[in-house]
Formats: C-alpha cells, structure tokens, sequence
C-alpha cells in the first residue's frame, strides 16, 4: 500500500505532534484533527485507510466515531482507539462496537507503528 491516509483524532497537541512526526515518518499521509467534530466532518469528505483516535474526544467521543463508522456508514476502515480511560468497560465497548485495537496511554510511538502495519498488513493479505 503505497503512503496510506490516516486520520489521527487527537485532542492533546503535544501528543498529537509527537504522533504525527513519527506517522509521517513512516510514510503515512496524516490528517489531525483535535476534536469530534472535525473527526466527523473529515470522516464525512473521505475515509481515510486507518483512523487512530482518543476515546475522550470533545463533541464527539472516540466510540461515538467507531459506531458512527460501523452503524451508520457501513465502514470497515480499521480504528485503533487510545485513551488514559482504559478501564474495561471502555475496551470492551469499543471493541463491541468494532474497534480493531485499543491502546492505554501513554502510548508508545513505536507500539503504535507495529500495531498499524499489522493492522493494515492483513487487510492487504
């Protein structure tokens, strides 16, 4: 897959800077975005290949985006979720609802790199 687009939902710019230098690095077209709202409305112009986003995101939350993908639009994209709220109802609700991985903060750079190639690599096989 040549330079997948990945949309990256994340409100903590800091993190988000950090992630998107390494994701492009790697060799991914990124879109930020620091809220739901902008999430949705970039969801709604184009799918991206992955989204990576925070479960506790303003206006519309990280699971509210996989349901929206999963229920409404009938997407399949893969959405991994990270989040410091990584208690066992969150995962297993945004795994329900077709999440493809879930990620505790602080996240690892690295750990999220192995987790979207693989991800990404078997939806190619």
């Amino acid at each position: 897959m040549n330079d997948p687009r990945l949309l990256l939902a994340e409100d903590d710019e800091m993190l988000a800077s950090l992630l998107r230098y390494r994701l492009e690095k790697e060799g991914y077209l990124v879109e930020w975005v620091s809220d739901g709202r902008a999430m949705k409305e970039s969801l709604e112009r184009t799918l991206p290949d992955i989204v990576v986003s925070d479960v506790l995101m303003p206006y519309f939350s990280g699971i509210e985006m996989v349901d929206y993908l999963r229920n409404e639009i009938k997407s399949s994209i893969p959405v991994i979720l990270i989040s410091t709220a990584g208690n066992e109802t969150n995962v297993l609700n945004a795994f329900e609802l077709g999440a493809d991985d879930f990620i505790a903060k602080p996240v690892s750079p690295s750990e999220l790199m192995v987790r979207i190639h693989k991800i990404l690599k078997t939806r190619v096989a």
